[in-house]
């Protein structure tokens, strides 16, 4: 492909033969996105829509460590630390805008998740036409570590896996290798890294009537079956119950070490994430689009970084002071106020999405 803009871009972009291609350049963090990278993202889909010499849309990551670790939680930190409540609207509304728009685009954007691939990271792969992960990918969505739920629309995601596979990745922040991300839904295909050139130079070459799907056909290797089916009678069983506490409780009884872990990392986490994300997965199930459930995070994440202690203590547990020590409010799933969730769910908040 042609040269792309300078390497102090934080999102290279270029195009040529009907190939748009995106790459995110910020390789030093994983290609943690800012609102920054957002805005030229968006821009430039949008732009794409409109031209008749662009009629697929390639996304990647720069580097070898990953496509996106996620969203830049250090500068959401530093934004809810200093009270800035206009820029923690704006970075959500228009993250979730650029996740819808990837989901809508008349142009098929194919994702390349190698790596990393994680929270904010799955809101721009997991909603692209074709989804390709790698013998390297590491998928997951982590945000209850941070006292946190998953958002970019990681709810509608997590509610169409497989029986309570959405319930157990969702609270545990789980972490899915290639076969993991196809069984669960989070991707469509698996090309080894030793192919992803070849591929581009195919999809950039392409000749009618091939589609994109059938090019990216011609590179896909079936891994192993995933680990998760293995899993899948214990994590159905406890995940089926009723809250978190009931969970923790048939996780305890069940005779796999897995589950027994399982549990204690449960007991161990915050209490207001875990009960707002299982309600949030559930009520996703009953969501009629991937907008409809980007509307419901929105009320939520805001209701968590404008409201509760919890998001920035667990950032700073986990990325500013990194002593793995954060302190929940409550700290115990027993103190957890009754009406928490509820609380949660009727959070409005303005302007509207988009």
């Amino acid at each position: 492909m042609h040269a792309p803009h300078s390497d102090a871009d934080s999102v290279l972009v270029s195009s040529r033969r009907g190939l748009g291609h995106l790459t995110l350049n910020r390789p030093r963090a994983i290609n943690a996105l800012d609102l920054d990278m957002i805005r030229a993202l968006h821009v430039t889909l949008d732009r794409w829509q409109r031209d008749a010499d662009v009629d697929v849309v390639l996304l990647d990551g720069a580097g070898e460590r990953g496509f996106c670790a996620g969203g830049d939680i250090r500068a959401l930190h530093g934004m809810v630390t200093a009270g800035r409540v206009d820029e923690v609207h704006a970075f959500f509304r228009e993250e979730y805008a650029l996740d819808h728009a990837i989901s809508t685009s008349a142009k098929p954007v194919i994702a390349i998740a190698d790596g990393v691939c994680m929270g904010g990271g799955i809101g721009l792969a997991g909603h692209a036409a074709i989804r390709i992960v790698t013998e390297r990918s590491r998928l997951a969505m982590p945000e209850t570590r941070i006292g946190f739920t998953p958002d970019v629309g990681g709810s509608w995601l997590l509610a169409r896996a497989p029986g309570r596979l959405g319930e157990y990745l969702a609270l545990t922040g789980g972490e899915m290798d290639a076969a993991d991300a196809l069984y669960a839904g989070f991707a469509d295909h698996m090309v080894p890294t030793a192919h992803l050139e070849a591929l581009y130079e195919a999809l950039e070459n392409r000749a009618d009537p091939s589609s994109p799907t059938e090019l990216v056909l011609l590179f896909d290797e079936s891994p192993e079956p995933s680990r998760l089916i293995e899993k899948r009678a214990w994590i159905d069983d406890a995940f089926a119950a009723s809250d978190v506490a009931g969970i923790i409780d048939r996780l305890r009884a069940r005779p796999e070490p897995d589950a027994v872990e399982t549990a204690e990392l449960l007991a161990a986490s915050a209490p207001t994430a875990l009960a707002v994300t299982l309600a949030a997965v559930r009520r996703a199930r009953g969501l009629p689009s991937l907008r409809a459930a980007l509307a419901q995070e929105y009320g939520l994440v805001l209701w968590f970084a404008l409201t509760q202690p919890d998001l920035v203590e667990g950032i700073r547990a986990q990325v500013v002071d990194k002593d793995r020590s954060p302190r929940w409010s409550p700290e115990r799933l027993a103190d957890l106020p009754e009406d928490r969730v509820a609380e949660a769910f009727a959070f409005a908040p303005e302007p509207a999405l988009w």
